[in-house]
């Protein structure tokens, strides 16, 4: 094991897997600079800086996934994901389904995502449901350093287009950089946990979520710095006899749905902690998903409602926070019917008001 904080994980794997296949290229926007130790080590060959073009350097890297190399692009943002949005929609994810797996597209996209530091709608969001609603695409988005590095190296193992999203709020050189430009002495709803830890430098397989805290009353389901969020709420309702389960998702597509149904059919009660949008995303997927299985039981969620406002005080409310799970767990635990009823009671989905 060894001690990493959370970008340097992803580069290791990196690494690792450039030492062992020399088809593995990284490029983007400043990337010699950015990931200057790879650079260092593999040189200009294969870690390439690319114009300031989303669209065309994604798609350039669709065509040497399809040539034979296996590309790591950086968009610096997955916000900037709409001015390439073609590449991943129309190619990459369709390639092999439009082809019956006769050509394919291991290609991974690196992106930042995530708010909580001032810099607006145009620059926080994190789209996760976005992305994960195109069939063909893999997309993940890991809460510890292990795994982040874990994911990164099943990205680059795979032989299709893998999104992997890292929360500026759990990365150092995000952090200095939220820091500065007019920001220094603000505070920012950064986890106590997570952004360093130990990495076993194994892969994480997708579509595999994992128990993050154990309990019996309510289920908390997230992903990203959404985790530590809940894992924070968990322990304030712990202090009020409420016993919350915190579900690390790691994956959005595909997705674990056998771990929250087996966590909900224990609880009775789901909450979805999700910096994604509310509408069309992934904590109404879950709803559904629950639903679908004939599973009775009482359900909410904390997300990111409308565009997210710069103000800061405006944006510290419109983001999930640690206050509002406690407040939906407790209007949760405290609604109507019993906790708890049989898995084979009649299939409903209740929202808690």
């Amino acid at each position: 094991m060894t001690r990493r904080i959370f970008e340097d994980a992803i580069d290791a794997a990196i690494a690792d897997a450039m030492a062992s296949d020399e088809r593995v290229v990284l490029f983007g926007l400043d990337v010699p600079m950015l990931r200057a130790g790879l650079y260092a080590r593999f040189g200009e060959g294969r870690v390439l800086g690319a114009p300031i073009s989303e669209g065309a350097y994604l798609t350039a890297a669709v065509g040497a996934a399809m040539a034979g190399l296996r590309p790591v692009v950086e968009i610096m943002m997955v916000d900037f994901m709409g001015v390439a949005l073609d590449a991943l929609l129309n190619h990459a994810a369709k390639l092999e389904g439009f082809t019956h797996g006769r050509w394919r597209c291991p290609l991974v996209v690196r992106t930042a995502c995530g708010a909580g530091y001032g810099d607006g709608g145009q620059h926080g969001q994190t789209l996760w449901g976005l992305l994960a609603g195109i069939p063909g695409l893999t997309v993940v988005a890991p809460s510890t350093p292990d795994d982040a590095y874990g994911l990164m190296a099943s990205a680059l193992a795979h032989d299709g287009p893998v999104v992997l999203l890292e929360h500026k709020l759990l990365t150092k050189n995000w952090l200095e950089f939220v820091g500065s430009g007019g920001r220094a002495g603000l505070s920012f709803d950064v986890p106590a946990d997570g952004h360093e830890g130990e990495v076993s430098g194994r892969p994480v397989p997708f579509g595999k979520a994992v128990v993050r805290r154990r309990g019996d009353d309510v289920t908390l389901v997230s992903l990203g710095v959404g985790v530590h969020r809940a894992l924070a709420a968990a322990e304030l309702l712990a202090a009020e006899g409420i016993s919350a389960e915190v579900l690390d998702l790691r994956s959005v597509l595909p997705l674990d749905e056998g771990a929250v149904l087996a966590s909900v059919r224990r609880t009775g009660r789901l909450l979805v902690v999700d910096e994604d949008y509310r509408r069309f995303g992934l904590s109404g997927e879950l709803a559904a998903v629950v639903a679908e299985h004939g599973v009775a039981a009482r359900f909410a969620r904390v997300c990111t409602d409308d565009t997210i406002p710069f103000a800061r005080h405006l944006e510290a409310a419109a983001l999930p926070s640690v206050a509002r799970v406690v407040t939906e767990v407790r209007r949760l635990v405290d609604a109507r019917a019993p906790a708890k009823r049989s898995a084979t009671a009649p299939s409903a989905v209740e929202t808690a008001h």
